[in-house]
């Protein structure tokens, strides 16, 4: 399928990265040579084939050095949120095994609080007690290590729902660095990748789908623009200014672009863009309808999870048919089950599973691995949808968030797709908080687009608002107002943490 390595032979000078808000450029000759570096310093420090590393970085230039250095070591690497505390840092590299952890000065004061006994590395600086980066591959030399064999990531869930956990595959059984790729097959056949696409990632690379898709890319030849940082106005000028072709979004990302005024928009050429992928979170219709209507026929959505299991798939003109559906299985069969595991009916809702050939495991976590398993072997994410006649999947939310009012199941999904729509809200999150009479109540926590509208009268309007489309026990009962609420740069919300804070202030 290709390798960095063999796009260097091709064509030394194309860039391999650009970082979109510097114009920091690597070419795919000093990406195979940096990368080369890279895999001997790992050699150096004793690391072999299976051993683990970790990165925890902000988005920059050298973390495809690293990640393609560990992924032709042989090596497991694990790619960490640089937003978790000291604490959660040291939970991931103590998990995994982890013998060396490469960070930067981004970081700040948690450089000091870490406490795993593991080597040290800071890129692009200095600090006390790390060792540096860039004087440890200075003197490294350019070629390939004499015994180069294929790595893998073991990435970590988000921890939305619970502690996170490592997904663990096993060691490509080809040792051949540039061995065939699923993903970069699935990223040419569905999403219309290819090594002349200009690829923009907007999100943060330690995510699964961010650093899976960029490698993607470079297997095939192409070029990654990144940013820095997410920033609405951003995102378009730099798809206008690099001639974008290729891009992955998340849901958040689209709702912040269309929060711009209309001749913020209007003032950026996005023509050069041919596939605006996105998944992470089910996007709400009129959402997706809007960038439809100004991006054009180019949107393409799948759900897929860090566990790899199988992947659904609905281009633009599929989804206006089907509105609301994340698509058709393009290498799994999909099952809506119930409680026993078994088949529900079709157009039943019911827990989503996978039956496919893919393994993973949870790292550590044998018990875990079991509960996401049914009796046949399926495999699960742990979210619930149903089916259509013709197969395409709907979801409904995950298990975990589902709250139950008075003995009725009400998923949260379907309220913040709607609040989230209203001009005045600028993020939603809707939780079961403590209710003495119904166990649960409907609680929809909002960030306004201004703070200073916070207050009676605009609870009034979205409690107005809710009543349009939702029945009587989808409205929530209870509108309190945030300045920022706690999503993952990845776009996913912590929802455990807010309704851990509601639950607590109910036992205190």
């Amino acid at each position: 399928m290709g390798h960095p390595a063999v796009h260097a032979q091709a064509f030394p000078d194309k860039p391999a990265v650009i970082m979109a808000g510097s114009g920091e450029t690597i070419t795919y000759k000093q990406l195979d040579e940096r990368s080369n570096q890279c895999a001997h310093l790992f050699r150096s420090l004793g690391l072999q084939h299976g051993d683990t590393v970790a990165f925890c970085l902000e988005n920059r230039a050298e973390f495809f050095d690293l990640v393609w250095g560990a992924q032709r070591a042989g090596l497991i690497y694990v790619a960490i949120s640089c937003r978790l505390t000291a604490s959660e840092i040291d939970y991931i590299l103590n998990d995994s095994g982890s013998k060396a952890l490469f960070a930067s000065p981004y970081l700040g004061a948690t450089l000091d609080q870490l406490q795993s006994p593991v080597r040290r590395f800071i890129l692009g600086g200095e600090h006390a007690g790390w060792e540096s980066y860039a004087a440890a591959v200075a003197d490294m030399p350019t070629s390939p290590i004499a015994d180069e064999r294929a790595g893998t990531d073991m990435l970590y869930s988000s921890g939305t729902t619970g502690q996170p956990k490592g997904v663990r595959f096993p060691l490509p059984d080809d040792p051949d660095i540039a061995g065939p790729n699923a993903l970069s097959g699935l990223a040419a056949m569905a999403f219309k990748f290819s090594g002349d696409s200009i690829y923009l990632s907007p999100a943060p690379l330690y995510h699964a789908a961010p650093l899976r898709w960029c490698a993607a890319v470079h297997r095939l030849g192409g070029t990654v623009v990144v940013m820095e940082k997410f920033d609405p106005e951003a995102a378009l000028a730099a798809i206008q200014k690099y001639k974008i072709s290729a891009s992955q979004w998340v849901p958040t990302h689209f709702a912040r672009m269309l929060k711009l005024p209309e001749e913020v928009r209007n003032a950026y050429d996005v023509s050069s863009l041919d596939s605006a992928v996105h998944a992470a979170a089910p996007c709400p219709v009129p959402i997706k309808e809007a960038m439809i209507n100004w991006w054009g026929p180019v949107i393409r959505e799948y759900y897929a999870g860090t566990e790899g299991q199988g992947i659904t798939f609905i281009s633009s003109e599929e989804w206006l048919t089907h509105k609301g559906s994340v698509g058709r299985p393009l290498n799994a069969i999909m099952h809506i089950c119930d409680e026993d595991g078994d088949d529900v009916p079709v157009g039943e809702e019911g827990t989503v599973f996978f039956e496919s050939a893919a393994s993973f495991s949870y790292h550590n976590d044998p018990e875990k691995t079991k509960g996401a398993t049914n009796k046949h072997g399926w495999t699960t994410l742990g979210d619930v949808g149903r089916l259509d006649e013709e197969g395409y999947l709907y979801l409904t939310d995950r298990k975990s968030f589902m709250i139950i009012s008075g003995g009725v199941n009400i998923y949260p999904q379907e309220i913040e797709n709607h609040l989230l729509a209203h001009p005045r809200v600028r993020d939603v999150a809707v939780i079961g908080g403590p209710h003495d009479e119904m166990g649960e109540e409907v609680i929809a926590v909002v960030q306004p687009l201004d703070m200073a509208d916070a207050g009676d009268a605009l609870r009034d309007e979205l409690t107005a608002y809710a009543r349009e489309k939702l029945s009587g026990v989808k409205i929530p009962r209870r509108i309190d107002f945030r300045e920022e609420l706690p999503r993952h740069d990845t776009g996913k919300l912590y929802k455990r943490l807010l309704r851990d804070e509601y639950w607590a202030k109910q036992k205190a």
